[in-house]
């Protein structure tokens, strides 16, 4: 008797789904994984294949094979001093911009007095698209007219904080840092907020000091959004592009991955397999930093 009744209602649990049902999980499905298939994933294969090619877009494609990726990286004089300033916008904003953010997040997270006035002030910048960013930076750092010259008085010998190669990449990262860390310090007040404050009292119950309280109990529990913040850094560091061309076009000591994809691809040369073979180069380098960094995320995530 029993085994019938649970015969019944297995028979009952599993629902059948209609066409209709059928019909609708398509629409809701399809429709997305297409949108994604056709914008991202066509464009990037298609960047990929391209990469093999010798195409101005016009003529015939030809195939080339790796003859590409040779010349990028013997016979191609901005591809290295691009490649730098990748490597130093991403460790800029590993190492000193996200760090800030998550430093400010704390101390507006403690109730400093006028903490809405703060972080109202310091997210303003994340609304600022890299362009508008740029214009600032000109406005501030420009050799004749800007502010921090006319601060420091060196109208006689002004310092060209744009134009001098040596020091332009470091005024970008410092206007790029800028709207950085309004974006990390959201993302981890929301975090903090989130922190059961039982922790934290059980935590001193047991003599753990404030920075013993972070490092060993709150930190570890913002580990999901370490996540985000991390790959958001990634994605920052490699995709830079128009706050540079905003302020001199990715030149003169401010190369640039993507600047050179759409010098080659939408210049006047338009070497559109050659531009594809350093996207795909950028490509590979995004989801090498990416994936390493999800996979030794969640395998710690699973070793706690």
């Amino acid at each position: 008797m029993q085994l019938s009744r649970a015969r019944r209602a297995g028979r009952r649990g599993a629902r059948r789904y209609t066409t209709r049902d059928l019909a609708v999980l398509g629409v809701l499905l399809g429709i997305p994984i297409l949108i994604d298939v056709v914008i991202i994933w066509g464009p990037t294969l298609a960047s990929v294949a391209l990469s093999f090619t010798d195409w101005d877009g016009i003529t015939e494609l030809e195939w080339v094979g790796a003859d590409n990726y040779r010349s990028l990286v013997s016979s191609y004089p901005p591809f290295w001093p691009a490649v730098r300033n990748n490597l130093l916008w991403l460790l800029f904003l590993g190492l000193v911009a996200t760090p800030f953010g998550l430093l400010l997040a704390v101390l507006i997270d403690r109730g400093v007095r006028f903490s809405r006035f703060y972080q109202s002030t310091l997210y303003m910048p994340v609304v600022l698209s890299l362009a508008i960013v740029g214009f600032i930076a000109q406005l501030v750092f420009s050799r004749d007219q800007g502010a921090l010259n006319a601060i420091l008085a060196n109208q006689d010998h002004p310092v060209d904080w744009i134009g001098d190669p040596d020091l332009n990449i470091w005024v970008i990262l410092l206007a790029a840092g800028w709207r950085h860390v309004g974006y990390v310090m959201i993302l981890y007040l929301a975090g903090l907020k989130s922190v059961d404050p039982n922790l934290k009292e059980a935590a001193a119950l047991d003599g753990a000091g404030e920075r013993q309280t972070f490092l060993r109990v709150v930190f570890p529990v913002l580990r999901p959004v370490n996540v985000i913040v991390g790959v958001i850094t990634v994605i920052e560091g490699l995709r830079a592009f128009d706050i540079v061309y905003a302020v001199n076009k990715g030149r003169n000591g401010l190369e640039l991955l993507s600047v050179l994809v759409t010098d080659n691809i939408i210049g006047e040369a338009s070497r559109i397999g050659f531009g594809s073979a350093i996207a795909t180069v950028l490509l590979v380098v995004s989801l090498g930093f990416i994936v390493t960094y999800l996979v030794q995320e969640f395998r710690g995530e699973k070793r706690r």
